[in-house]
């Protein structure tokens, strides 16, 4: 039996931190070399991860601490504004391994590669600079993409995800009281994933996000402008063909909910309706956003650069 790969994780204590040890923990490929939370240093990864087998303790690593421990793969699952310190000390040694950041911090940078497998796979395999794609923004892009050359128009893209989207430092977002009974708009203009959309899908859209009590799970829902006419069927084959062999989409035609994507390895779209003049299109997209959104994805593309197959460790 050949010898796992190391993946070093940066941000272990965040909630998907905690899906990535439990991913990597049941990896057959993988094994955690090191995972870096300064809160809880010193503590048994098991101890807060039951899912981890391994003797691995959390430590409070600093940026030229990580790019001296061996590994194969770094994944860094920091807030935004967070992953240069560990970027650049990485990018200052000789040893070559891959980075897969989690942040919003290199999806704009041409440098590196968009993680998005199901759109762009093949720029993926080999790559040692990715950048995992946001929940919303991966939701938004699989909904819209078979449709990209039949706009006439800009998408509007009405989005509600659990406050586990918020992260673990406290705010508004992910105030379990503020949220009670309550569904709260933020960011309405200019949100990061509006961006990180309209640039990686190449066409102008629109984003209202939410937040809603539930801890997990993600939904997109959007109105598409098309420039040729189009029945409901037809609509649905379009996603059909598009998304035939991607084991991590499921289409249905009734409209999924948000709980149908919490806990869900990928994605379901479905919802399909047309206006009665044929020229408007809806489409559904719900997910996990710490799966699919964040964590799974990432083990998408650490499986894609160091040439395993993609699904690996992942449950279909």
């Amino acid at each position: 039996m050949s010898e796992p790969f190391l993946v070093g994780l940066v941000g272990a204590r965040g909630h998907t931190g905690h899906e990535l040890i439990r991913l990597i923990a049941g990896h057959p490929e993988l094994m955690l070399a090191f995972a870096v939370s300064r809160e809880f240093a010193g503590r048994r990864v098991a101890e807060i991860d039951p899912e981890d087998q391994d003797e691995c303790i959390f430590e409070a690593l600093s940026p030229d601490e990580v790019a001296q421990r061996r590994a194969d793969a770094v994944i860094l699952a920091m807030p935004n504004g967070a992953a240069k310190d560990y970027v650049d000390a990485i990018n200052a040694q000789s040893a070559p391994r891959v980075i897969v950041d989690l942040s919003a911090d290199y999806r704009f940078n041409d440098d590196w590669a968009y993680g998005l497998p199901e759109l762009n796979r093949e720029t993926l395999k080999g790559a040692t600079r990715i950048a995992n794609p946001g929940c919303y923004a991966t939701a938004m892009q699989l909904a819209l993409a078979p449709l990209v050359d039949r706009l006439d128009g800009v998408p509007a893209c009405f989005g509600v995800s659990g406050y586990s989207g918020a992260g673990t430092k406290p705010g508004p977002r992910n105030d379990q009281e503020r949220l009670k009974d309550n569904l709260m708009p933020y960011a309405l203009v200019g949100h990061k994933h509006e961006r990180e959309a309209t640039r990686h899908l190449g066409v102008p859209i629109r984003f209202m996000p939410h937040v809603h009590p539930a801890f997990r799970g993600l939904i997109v829902t959007a109105h598409v402008p098309m420039k040729e006419k189009m029945d409901t069927r037809a609509l649905a084959k379009v996603f059909e063909d598009r998304y035939a062999d991607e084991a991590l989409i499921t289409l249905r035609n009734a409209p999924p909910e948000l709980k149908d994507g919490a806990g869900m390895t990928g994605v379901m779209i479905g919802g399909f309706g047309v206006s009665e003049d044929g020229l408007n299109a809806v489409v559904v997209a719900a997910e996990d956003n710490l799966l699919k959104g964040a964590a799974v994805q990432a083990i998408q593309n650490v499986n894609l650069a160091l040439d395993l197959h993609e699904l690996t460790g992942i449950a279909i």
